[in-house]
């Protein structure tokens, strides 16, 4: 059997990625609904995927049978209601973050996937589609730094001002700093501390320096029961970076630690998913670029099979709730 999906909501970039890796692993593009709030994203799209069909009804794509998956990269507000109709048409889900802006979306996805059976999964690109992340997992979880205790997750983002479309700038369409970014932070924390839920202990945003009525900056203290995560987020990576924030990831463990520098060594070593390692035995450069990712392999194997091999469906709703209360908790600064 060779799935078959759908693009409906080619709002940001990101759906360019998942197209493109939905192919690659192995599913057909049985077109997509062109209505777009970025004419140059439209464009992107039409460049990179030229044999791609436009449908100019997105209905005639949820009512095709043979369809399987939807993928959704609309305005993050109007996600959640393309998700639940898709799944209410027996379509499996595959959405950007952040997948939900709002708790009663959150219900309405939850009570979607109960009724349905069909999967919701948001693709954490900063986890998914870095194979430095997903080689320290693996090394995690081999036990290479023994228990892990905390992380420290940062996502610093370049502003791009004149490529933003006007609902860029509301929080009531991105769901606020917390909500858009943070979830990548709030996920890899629940995968490396091994657990299905956490609590957010504290939460600020603020409206540092973008604009007025713009989050620039965020951060928040998530903890488990034996794990705690500091996370912070903002829009001020300096247009002398050559890529569009340094992401990082510090895990720390009872026998060493593991720090991530995904995107960039600044001034360092060349190229892109650094890995370094600090243990009993000494420091190690590990160089991750063209390694493993295997998110897409397996989502589309779950739809498929009907298993939860990509990512359990309480981890990704757990993440959604986690943002969202972070969100509603954060105080402004």
């Amino acid at each position: 059997m060779q799935p078959r999906f759908a693009v409906i909501g080619l709002d940001h970039r990101h759906v360019y990625e998942l197209t493109q890796y939905l192919i690659e692993a192995g599913m057909e593009c049985a077109g997509y609904w062109p209505v777009t709030s970025d004419a140059g994203v439209l464009e992107g799209f039409r460049k990179r995927f030229p044999t791609l069909t436009e449908v100019a009804d997105k209905q005639l794509l949820l009512d095709d049978p043979t369809i399987n998956v939807v993928a959704i990269a609309a305005i993050p507000s109007e996600r959640a209601d393309i998700a639940v109709a898709a799944m209410r048409h027996g379509k499996d889900v595959l959405v950007d973050k952040p997948g939900l802006t709002t708790f009663e979306q959150l219900a309405a996805v939850r009570a979607a996937v109960a009724e349905t059976g069909r999967i919701f999964s948001v693709c954490f690109s900063e986890r998914f589609q870095t194979p430095s992340t997903v080689r320290a997992l693996e090394m995690v979880r081999e036990g290479a730094i023994g228990r892990v205790i905390q992380t420290v997750g940062l996502g610093p983002h370049r502003l791009n001002r004149k490529l933003r479309p006007d609902w860029f700038w509301d929080a009531k369409y991105y769901g606020g700093i917390l909500v858009d970014i943070a979830s990548h932070q709030i996920d890899q924390f629940l995968a490396f501390a091994n657990v299905e839920d956490a609590e957010i202990a504290y939460a600020a945003v603020a409206e540092r320096a973008v604009q007025p009525g713009f989050q620039d900056f965020g951060e928040i203290v998530v903890k488990s029961k034996d794990a705690s995560g500091y996370i912070r987020v903002d829009w001020f990576t300096p247009d002398g970076l050559p890529t569009w924030g340094d992401g990082r990831l510090t895990v720390l463990g009872t026998e060493g630690t593991i720090e991530l520098r995904k995107y960039v060594d600044i001034a360092g070593k060349p190229g892109t998913d650094h890995l370094f390692l600090v243990d009993g035995k000494g420091t190690r450069h590990i160089p991750c670029e063209g390694g493993k990712m295997d998110y897409f392999q397996k989502f589309t194997a779950d739809v498929i099979n009907r298993t939860e091999t990509a990512m359990t469906q309480a981890h990704c709703l757990n993440v959604c709730r986690l943002a969202l209360e972070a969100q509603r908790l954060a105080t402004q600064r």
